[in-house]
C-alpha cells in the first residue's frame, strides 16, 4: 500500500491478540493516537472482535522517521460486553495484511456503532471518579 494512494476504503476485523500488537506497535513508535496495550489487555473482550475504520493518513513531519500511517477509529469489544470507540495510528504495511470485513451489513452496523458508542474517556468518566479516569487516560 503505498501511503500516496486515498485512505483506504476498507474495514479491517481483529482480534484481541492482533489488537494487542498493533497497539504495543503505535506505543514503540511512540505514534499520537494509541492506547496503552496494558489497558487495552484488561479491558479488552479477550474473544472479542474489534473493527478499524481508516479515517484520515496521519504524518509527522517533525519526525521524518515515522513513515505515513493511516488514522484509524477503532471499535473495540470490552470484557463487559459494551463497545467503545477511540483512534489508532497504524502503519500502512501493518494495515493492509489483516483481515478485511466483506459483510456490508456488519460494516454499516460497525459505521452505527462508531457514531454512537462512547470514547474510551466517556466511558471511564461513568464508572470512575474524574480523577481516576484522567490517570488512565
Amino acid at each position: 500500500m503505498n501511503p500516496d494512494d486515498p485512505v483506504p476504503r476498507q474495514v479491517k476485523a481483529v482480534d484481541t491478540a492482533s489488537l494487542l500488537r498493533l497497539e504495543e506497535r503505535a506505543r514503540e513508535l511512540t505514534l499520537n493516537q494509541r492506547l496503552d496495550p496494558v489497558w487495552v489487555e484488561a479491558h479488552a473482550a479477550p474473544g472479542g472482535t474489534h473493527f478499524l475504520w481508516p479515517a484520515v493518513w496521519n504524518s509527522t513531519p517533525h519526525r521524518p522517521d515515522v513513515p505515513r500511517q493511516l488514522r484509524c477509529e477503532l471499535l473495540l469489544a470490552l470484557r463487559t460486553g459494551e463497545r467503545v470507540m477511540s483512534l489508532l495510528d497504524v502503519l500502512p504495511e501493518e494495515f493492509d495484511p489483516l483481515p478485511r470485513l466483506t459483510d456490508r451489513t456488519v460494516g454499516l452496523r460497525v459505521s452505527r456503532l462508531l457514531d454512537s458508542v462512547p470514547t474510551v474517556r466517556q466511558w471511564l468518566l461513568r464508572g470512575e471518579s474524574p480523577e481516576q479516569a484522567g490517570r488512565t487516560s
